[in-house]
């Protein structure tokens, strides 16, 4: 160790740093942070990363500000993963010594082991060969030449792999690079070789990029000693050519023969003053020359940075302390035997409450994130049921065809003197029926959404519980399918009611009266819109459409059962008593109508009498036997077509449309709520009761509250970080009294 110490009295002592105790604080702060985190860009702290391309001088510039070698070195890429070097300023007696934070409480008093640490170090991370890695090495150095400060040696930027780098190996190194500098809390030291055109230089390239008005960055302009004789960097120093708010400094490095040769960094510095004190150009802008000059500089400039970003930073760490905070009172801690069953009852209490504010609309954490609990259910009953309900047409999956066929079923071998009431019943109870499976179908919507409304209770709590949180499942789970099975019944019931007494006298009915007048002008509107027929002379068909007006039209009273229709009479009981006919007159003219050609095929005249004088014998007129076509064997009722059919099927369909109406409207309004009684309202009501009686037992208690271990590992993790930001803000706030002193 006694070899590794070096002595020089060519450089006088550095005198004590600008804020002086601001920076081990924020050095300090930085390993407390790193338990938490330091990812974090809103934790970022700030420090100064030093850029350039390979072999512009960073490793020089780096081990003069230290004053000791301990970088790795060599031809090719040396620095291989970013190297965090924090600076901090000792006494003298305290020996100068690094250590890595890898290998707490190890103490390196050679540095040269320092360096073959380091060599190691990116080896396990990075390979043996040329491949880079993202993941830091840090370091702290201890030393009463330094000043405090933290600086992040980057890899240098390269054009060509070499050994077994990727192709890519330019584009990896500048988005690393980039990681780094554009955060507005890093001071960018960009390293540029005085032998080359500033104006190509890569530091100042990537520099631009991050920060683009040039508040961050300080130029290091680097081997002022080997420019061509004749030519200066004066113009460069002071900012001419290309400028920065920062300005820069001019450096002379230890060529590779010093190194080669063991040259001291105190020797090369006291070289390097020597140089600048005898040139003829630099020693006019000496306050912009020579490391001890960089080294006040960077100081000076890094502790006004803290100081600048300090309130952003506060702010910062009073965030996370308050998240890790909650998120530590989720966890709570590992509950003692006497104290797990309250534990068990206040999860459950705090569950149920959860419950019912979801449903009643009343969680504060997602009233303006989304759409969620009773919110939801209202949804559905509204804009899901009664909306679809009321898009289905009443005679959906009904035709004309199939009235029709009823009404002639229904009047068996009669001729239909009436309206048939009984196609009306079968037809209006088969339409209700229809109602049953959409009912259903809303109360399993609004069970499924109790489900998720019960999963997403308490989720963090329950987090920690996965026995509890299974059983509290299970149970809910069971309690809400017992509460669907009424609801179900009850919609059911009502739906069956409703199949059951079909009730004409409803005072919404549309009744036969209206039915049979709105029927008998849709059929007049369709006659009149078609071409009228014609006699075989020609003439107008009058006594057609005499023999139409002549049909009365019988419909059932909503209260005396089926009667003739008083507003529409036969014209031949008006010509002949000159007033509405008697009942008996009336139904005479019903039969002349529907039963006309049954009367003419018997060969019977209006008196009754035959007409022919007798069934004539059919053998006296042998040679002439008529023969009738077989019946098809599926009769359809298009062939039936009469005009009194036309009438009976309009009638129908607006008794049918009527009464659907009626009841549709009722399931609209019973069926929500049915289910919200049933199964809705009664959950919220029993739901606490029905936890406490399944799961509060105290032979529970111990398996109950058994934690995952996934779980255990996260709450120690929060605890350390909650400790962790608590001794951050303890930190921060005595920054405040430097500042004010600064």
């Amino acid at each position: 160790m006694a070899h590794d110490v070096e002595k020089s009295t060519s450089v006088p002592p550095i005198e004590p740093p600008l804020g002086s105790t601001v920076i081990p604080v924020v050095n300090k702060l930085r390993e407390v942070l790193a338990k938490v985190g330091g990812g974090d860009s809103e934790l970022e702290l700030p420090q100064v990363a030093v850029v350039g391309s390979q072999s512009s001088g960073k490793s020089s510039v780096l081990e003069a500000l230290v004053g000791r070698d301990f970088l790795p070195r060599g031809s090719d890429i040396c620095t291989r993963r970013p190297l965090l070097l924090q600076l901090v300023r000792s006494n003298e007696e305290a020996g100068e010594f690094g250590e890595f934070w890898h290998l707490p409480g190890r103490k390196f008093f050679d540095f040269s082991q320092i360096r073959a640490e380091i060599q190691a170090e990116t080896e396990r991370e990075a390979g043996g060969n040329k491949r880079v890695s993202n993941k830091q090495i840090c370091l702290k150095i201890y030393s009463h030449r330094v000043l405090d400060m933290t600086l992040v040696d980057l890899p240098g930027m390269t054009k060509v792999p070499v050994g077994d780098q990727p192709l890519d190996i330019e584009a990896q190194i500048r988005e690393m690079i980039l990681s780094y500098i554009k955060q507005p809390r890093c001071i960018i030291l960009a390293i540029t070789p005085a032998n080359s055109d500033l104006a190509n230089s890569d530091a100042l390239q990537m520099a631009g990029i991050a920060d683009p008005d040039g508040h961050r960055t300080i130029g290091v302009i680097t081997k002022l000693d080997i420019m061509d004789r004749g030519t200066d960097a004066c113009n460069l120093l002071l900012g001419k050519t290309i400028p920065l708010k920062l300005g820069y400094v001019g450096v002379v490095n230890r060529c590779q023969e010093d190194i080669k040769l063991n040259r001291g960094v105190h020797d090369a510095l006291a070289s390097e003053e020597a140089f600048f004190q005898s040139h003829p150009v630099y020693n006019r802008v000496a306050d912009c020359c020579g490391i001890p000059k960089l080294a006040k500089k960077l100081n000076k400039i890094f502790v006004q940075h803290i100081l600048k970003m300090l309130p952003d930073l506060k702010s910062s760490i009073r965030s996370k302390l308050s998240i890790a905070s909650k998120e530590h009172s989720n966890y709570g801690h590992l509950p003692r035997k006497p104290d797990q069953g309250s534990l068990v009852l206040n999860i459950l209490l705090k569950y149920s409450k959860a419950f019912v504010s979801m449903v009643d609309g009343r969680n504060e954490e997602k009233l303006t994130s989304e759409v969620y609990g009773g919110a939801r259910i209202h949804y559905i009953f509204q804009s899901i049921f009664v909306s679809r309900l009321e898009e289905v047409d009443p005679f959906e999956r009904l035709t004309d065809q199939d009235i029709r066929t009823a009404i002639h079923n229904a009047t068996g071998p009669r001729s239909a003197l009436f309206v048939p009431e009984v196609p009306f019943q079968v037809l209006v109870r088969r339409q209700i029926a229809r109602l049953l499976d959409p009912c259903l179908q809303c109360a399993r919507l609004v069970y499924n959404e109790l489900v998720k409304i019960s999963h997403s209770c308490l989720m963090h709590e329950l987090q920690r519980f996965p026995v509890l949180k299974m059983h509290i499942n299970d149970i809910v789970g069971s309690f809400l399918f017992e509460g669907l099975q009424p609801s179900q019944t009850m919609i059911g019931h009502l739906v069956e009611m409703e199949i059951d007494h079909i009730n004409t006298s409803h005072p919404n009915f549309i009744g036969g009266n209206k039915a049979v007048e709105v029927a008998s002008h849709q059929v007049r509107s369709y006659r009149l819109g078609s071409t009228t027929p014609r006699t075989r002379d020609g003439e107008d068909s009058e006594a057609s459409g005499s023999n139409r007006r002549s049909t009365a039209i019988v419909v059932r009273s909503p209260t005396n059962g089926i009667v003739p229709d008083q507003g529409v009479r036969s014209v031949a009981d008006i010509e002949k008593n000159g007033s509405p006919g008697s009942e008996r007159s009336s139904n005479w003219i019903i039969s002349s109508f529907f039963r006309g050609k049954e009367v003419q095929s018997r060969g019977i005249d209006a008196s009754g009498s035959n007409s022919d004088n007798g069934i004539l014998n059919h053998k006296e007129h042998g040679s002439s036997i008529i023969h009738l076509r077989e019946p098809p064997l599926m009769l359809n009722s298009s062939e039936m077509h009469s005009e009194h059919e036309a009438v009976a099927l309009a009638v129908t369909k607006q008794l049918l449309e009527s009464y659907y109406t009626i009841v549709r409207k009722k399931i609209q309004d019973s069926v929500p709520k049915a289910i919200m009684h049933f199964l809705v309202n009664h959950t919220k009501r029993e739901l606490c009761n029905v936890l406490i009686e399944n799961i509060y037992r105290e032979s529970l208690f111990q398996k109950l509250l058994q934690e995952a271990d996934d779980v255990s590992l996260k709450r120690k993790r929060v605890e350390e970080t909650l400790i962790a930001l608590q001794e951050a803000s303890k930190l921060l706030d005595e920054l405040p009294i430097e500042s004010a002193t600064v």
